[in-house]
């Protein structure tokens, strides 16, 4: 009797765990959240500091004291996370699994790679919780919608890519061929590294063309690179579009009840009344 009596404990204080750990709806998930939420805020504003020559030499240990702190609370967070999720493994592969167990990483790897604790700053996508958190379920929505929008545009951005990649070759090669090693482009690569800068409008002014054939091609570059940003984004403005008028929202009839209407609809699909702005937002 006393061992069997004993066996529910443990999925007893699991299903406490999963309260606390992943149930956001109750006071003390809540908390938990937000207490999360704040030491991550503080874990990487340590690391961040730590990276400052002069606040390290003054302050390093302390900060180095933290660090651990913070690695160590977010360890058994991770642990506890894998001990009583419903689906261990499916945590663990999840985004935010990963993102929990990237966020420990770097502190124990910095013993056999130097610096390697400045990549704890991966932390900071651990607050995309916040939404969740404070039920910033509009927000939630919004990235749906824009996640929705980029799956969409991928076909054509590959494409479009695929098509930069090209042009960049032959004019990395013209560029080569025009004005040579003496003018920095000593070889096809690193003409396509110019190609690259000077089509993305970045022009880092490392290389420059010397002769009038090269400053002409520099000049059509230049005014293509325009193009070159447009076009990527006029795609997924198009598919941002789409996406939002395939999205249904939250919206509630105050007639009949029903909700799920379009992000723009203005009359009721199932009584036909018309949708008040207050119930659309």
């Amino acid at each position: 009797m006393t061992h069997s009596d004993n066996k529910p404990e443990t999925p007893g204080l699991r299903r406490l765990m999963h309260e606390v750990i992943f149930e956001a709806e109750t006071p003390s998930g809540k908390l938990f959240d937000v207490l999360l939420l704040w030491a991550i805020v503080l874990s990487v504003g340590a690391v961040a500091l730590e990276s400052v020559a002069e606040i390290r030499a003054e302050y390093g240990k302390l900060l180095y004291a933290t660090e651990w702190f913070f690695t160590v609370v977010f360890t058994v967070e991770y642990v506890s996370r894998v001990y009583c999720s419903d689906s261990p493994r499916r945590y663990v592969l999840s985004f935010f699994g990963i993102i929990d167990l990237l966020a420990v990483i770097p502190t124990y790897l910095s013993f056999f790679v130097l610096g390697s604790q400045y990549l704890t700053v991966v932390r900071v996508i651990r607050l995309l919780r916040v939404f969740r958190v404070l039920k910033m379920t509009r927000y939630l929505g919004e990235a749906e919608v824009l996640m929705e929008a980029l799956r969409a545009s991928k076909p054509k951005i590959t494409v479009f890519l695929g098509s930069v990649l090209s042009v960049v070759v032959v004019i990395g090669s013209l560029m080569h061929i025009i004005e040579g090693p003496e003018h920095g482009f000593s070889n096809i690569p690193v003409s396509m590294y110019w190609a690259i800068v000077t089509l993305t409008t970045v022009g880092y002014g490392d290389i420059a063309p010397g002769t009038v054939l090269g400053r002409t091609l520099a000049a059509a570059v230049m005014i293509l690179g325009y193009g070159v940003i447009a076009v990527p984004t006029g795609i997924v403005s198009v598919e941002l579009h789409k996406a939002a008028e395939r999205m249904p929202s939250k919206s509630r009839c105050r007639s009949c009840g029903v909700d799920g209407h379009r992000a723009h609809a203005v009359w009721c699909y199932n009584c036909g009344s018309r949708l008040t702005k207050d119930s659309n937002e």
